[in-house]
């Protein structure tokens, strides 16, 4: 099984945290949040965890000596969204993890053995403009809508794909890129202009399992959670 954790994004909103460290690398609770995802992941048995670099690019070296991990780097991080991003490390997809290197997990909830592709998905309220799942009884995805104001399941950043979802995503990324038609895409496009030829399901998490820290507001909320816990 495998890991993919996306890290290559600048951080402009928590600066001037990020100033001199990628968002990925700054600390909650006095440990980097992308080293807790990593640590997380080897708990479960994930023995080959791709870190994709771009802003800051060097000071993720360390992390593959201290944990072993490969790191793919994406010279045009401030490009393209993440879906060039993705297109890089295309080939690792089928039978892995997919993981937005900066969101901060207080529990590990990952699976050992996924038998399918799903979203780990949390009930949030009061956001604005998040991808909200939709879904049938049986918990399976039939639709990603982008919402805002209201209380439901939104996309975490953290998935897992099977491998024949795996490799159906993979050739419709190599479309998206080969198209040329790709500047204003998320991966996550893919995922929804393609969700009827998938099996994605639903796997619901507690709201405060994960949370994505895009902002300094963001980042001192949750450290002081993570104190009050």
């Amino acid at each position: 099984m495998k890991a993919i954790l996306l890290a290559a994004g600048m951080g402009t909103r928590l600066r001037p945290l990020t100033l001199t460290t990628p968002k990925s690398l700054v600390p909650v609770n006095g440990k980097p949040m992308l080293e807790i995802q990593i640590e997380y992941l080897q708990e479960i048995g994930v023995e080959e965890i791709i870190v994709v670099t771009g802003y800051l690019q060097e000071k993720f070296a360390y992390l593959a000596e201290k944990y072993g991990v490969t790191l793919v780097h994406n010279d045009k991080y401030d490009v393209y969204n993440n879906i060039y991003t993705m297109y890089l490390v295309k080939d690792y997809l089928p039978g892995s993890y997919v993981i937005d290197a900066d969101n901060y997990l207080t529990r590990n909830f990952l699976l050992p053995d996924p038998q399918r592709s799903m979203y780990f998905s949390a009930v949030k309220k009061d956001f604005k403009d998040e991808w909200v799942i939709r879904y049938d009884e049986n918990l399976k995805i039939y639709d990603l809508e982008i919402c805002s104001d209201i209380e439901d399941y939104i996309l975490c950043g953290i998935s897992f794909w099977s491998k024949e979802d795996g490799e159906y995503i993979v050739g419709k990324l190599e479309e998206a890129i080969t198209g040329g038609d790709f500047a204003d895409l998320y991966w996550d496009n893919i995922v929804k202009d393609n969700i009827g030829s998938l099996n994605v399901y639903l796997q619901k998490i507690n709201s405060d399992d994960s949370y994505e820290i895009d902002s300094i507001e963001d980042y001192n909320r949750v450290q002081e959670l993570v104190k009050q816990s």
